[in-house]
């Protein structure tokens, strides 16, 4: 069984995730804990925890790669109605913290008591005139544990994992819950936080991003959290994306120590290029993302190179070609810089512009064993 450690963002390595856990694959997904979107967004701006949105998406989608489709995991992955009032959104909380979903109600009483448990919990941190609307019911139990657990994220992912009959592990880079991150762009001007950056106009986009920063408050750099670097040393593989470039894959190698764990550990370090250019990487080339990635190596006290192979999805047309407003990620046909370059297929052919799960997880685990003798 290899070891596979992903670091990612929440949702973009879904199908690679999935891919791998149906294949005996062990693995880890390292994911942000600095989203200022969403539902985490109102959590984070009413309590003082980092961000669980990216680590629920991601223990959903190893709940699904593990065919763990209980009614644990059915109510973890419910979300309460968008379009009702404020008072009507509260009651339709209260009928899964009360207990009277139908699913609630047919659990042992072992797993609907701690449910309930941590629902009520976090009800009462976030007082009465918090706004329920299309929140996450994952993201309320997952952070009534954490805050249950006097807020030590880890043993609440622990718990998490327990009740919905998880395997695989997923854990935040850093444990710090006030983590905010900026981006300079090519023009010298900042865009903070993570939801500014990943929403900004067209026109910024054209401009592009120079680099990011990672710190939490009075600019303190995050700390590596313990559970991820013991996951690195015990490695067979790493894998850096796919995923939003300077939000969701370069960050992670800001946080102290992650860097250092990496080039340390005896396995290959892989970086799996996206199949599409994005808002974060409009006008860029494989190698420019490459490049990005050694900047910000050298920013987290690496020396470029950490990645020793590269996933590039293979262009089968000699003209730009997009999918809606986004073009395919092409290579300039640079110099290599000593990586090994696995070029292959890696486009799903029923989901244009996404990754064939299957066919990353074949790759991963090739590379894993030893073997990228068709690269």
């Amino acid at each position: 069984m290899k070891r596979i450690v992903l670091f990612s963002g929440g949702s973009a390595c879904r199908s690679i995730n999935v891919a791998l856990c149906r294949s005996g694959a062990d693995v880890t997904r390292v994911v942000p804990a600095w989203d200022s979107g969403g539902s985490s967004k109102v959590i984070r701006e009413r309590l003082p925890i980092l961000s669980v949105g990216d680590i629920r998406q991601a223990l959903m989608t190893m709940a699904h790669g593990e065919g763990c489709a209980g009614d644990v995991v059915k109510i973890c992955n419910a979300r309460l109605s968008a379009n009702l009032g404020f008072d009507d959104a509260r009651k339709e909380f209260l009928f899964y913290a009360e207990g009277r979903h139908p699913l609630l109600e047919r659990m042992e009483p072992g797993l609907r008591g701690a449910i309930l448990n941590y629902l009520n919990t976090f009800a009462a941190s976030v007082g009465r005139d918090f706004d329920f609307r299309h929140g996450s019911v994952g993201n309320f139990i997952l952070t009534g544990a954490c805050v249950a657990h006097n807020g030590d994220v880890n043993t609440a992912i622990f718990v998490f994992r327990k009740l919905c009959g998880i395997g695989g592990n997923v854990w935040p880079s850093s444990c710090d819950n006030d983590l905010v991150l900026s981006a300079t762009l090519r023009d010298g001007r900042r865009l903070a936080p993570q939801d500014v950056i990943t929403s900004m106009g067209a026109e910024d986009a054209k401009v592009g991003i120079a680099d990011v920063e990672l710190a939490g408050a009075g600019q303190n750099p995050p700390v590596a959290n313990p559970a991820v670097l013991d996951a690195i040393a015990r490695a067979d593989l790493i894998a850096f994306g796919p995923g939003s470039l300077f939000t969701s894959i370069l960050p992670h190698l800001l946080v102290a120590d992650i860097v250092s764990a990496i080039a340390k550990a005896n396995c290959p370090k892989v970086f799996i290029g996206n199949i599409l250019q994005c808002r974060e990487t409009m006008g860029l080339t494989l190698e420019d993302v490459l490049a990005a990635a050694d900047l910000h190596v050298r920013k987290g006290g690496g020396t470029s190179n950490l990645f020793t192979f590269v996933l590039a999805n293979r262009m089968l047309f000699p003209f730009e070609k997009t999918v809606g407003t986004f073009p395919y990620l092409r290579e300039n046909r640079q110099e290599k810089n000593g990586r090994h370059i696995v070029k292959g297929e890696f486009e799903d052919a029923w989901s244009r512009g996404q990754h064939d799960g299957d066919a990353i997880a074949a790759a991963l685990l090739k590379i894993a064993s030893g073997d990228a003798s068709d690269a």
